[in-house]
């Protein structure tokens, strides 16, 4: 089980100066307008509300593309990633936008180590964050800890549902676990999901799908009071090749039936 850090660390570590390099993250754009935020924040941007002068901390936070837009949005920001280049691509994009971001080298399920407790008025985890770890109700005593009473979780991610699909075949098909499982999924895949002509070599990844029910339960035991729940038609990337179209903001759906598939939500949930 200690392997997956590693074995998926391998896999980011790579694909990290692909992404930052990438059109699709758009590293230009976030320099060259003030103004620009990550499509992932502007999706959720009316659900947000007001971040100005929030104690912020974006786990998992990667490239730092959305842990900028956060600051952009008046949040006083922090980030944690368990990739260090990751945070090199996270680092350099603070400092080409101005933006002062104290940014972590760690391993999620240690971010109260890092940061300590009660610290925290926001804690944000953007898309495809969950499925790497491997206990959803340890991560909830994480995101519990590391807020202040009174203090919001605020977190968008792939559906479970959507994560149970096999997007290989045509059409897809419930292959998968929608429930945690013990033992991971492994991946052994070459790319990513953005636009790059990398060629990359560590394609092995441990994965874990996590019930919409586990994570709000997981929540509500550590602490944790539900204030919403949206689930979306769509999502940031083309998660079923061949069988999706993209919109003018660059969400994802289903071309023929979008109604069929719950492919991403949004919860929100207060310390108490």
């Amino acid at each position: 089980m200690n392997d997956y850090v590693a074995i998926n660390r391998a896999n980011w570590d790579e694909r990290a100066p692909a992404h930052a390099a990438s059109p699709d993250y758009g590293f230009d754009r976030f320099i060259n307008d003030p103004g620009h935020l990550s499509s992932v924040v502007r999706f959720d941007r009316p659900r947000l509300g007001d971040l100005t002068r929030l104690r912020a901390l974006h786990l998992q936070c990667h490239i730092g593309t959305d842990t900028v837009s956060l600051a952009r949005l008046g949040a006083t920001m922090s980030g944690l990633d368990f990739s260090s280049a990751a945070l090199h691509q996270a680092r350099r994009l603070a400092t080409g936008t101005g933006s002062s971001i104290d940014f972590r080298h760690a391993e999620v399920y240690d971010a109260v180590d890092v940061f300590g407790r009660e610290g925290f008025d926001l804690v944000y985890t953007g898309i495809g964050a969950l499925i790497w770890l491997p206990d959803v109700a340890r991560w909830a005593r994480v995101v519990a800890d590391l807020l202040r009473p009174g203090g919001r979780l605020f977190i968008r991610e792939g559906h479970p549902m959507l994560f149970a699909l096999d997007e290989t075949t045509d059409p897809p098909y419930l292959r998968y676990p929608y429930f945690e499982t013990t033992e991971p999924l492994i991946f052994d895949e070459p790319g990513t999901y953005v636009e790059t002509e990398t060629e990359f070599t560590h394609g092995l990844t441990h994965e874990w799908n996590h019930g919409l029910g586990e994570t709000i339960t997981a929540l509500l035991d550590a602490g944790m009071r539900l204030t919403g729940l949206t689930e979306h038609d769509s999502v940031p990337w083309q998660a079923l090749p061949g069988q999706m179209t993209i919109d003018q903001t660059g969400e994802w759906r289903l071309t023929r039936h979008p109604e069929r598939l719950a492919a991403s939500y949004t919860l929100q949930a207060i310390k108490e």
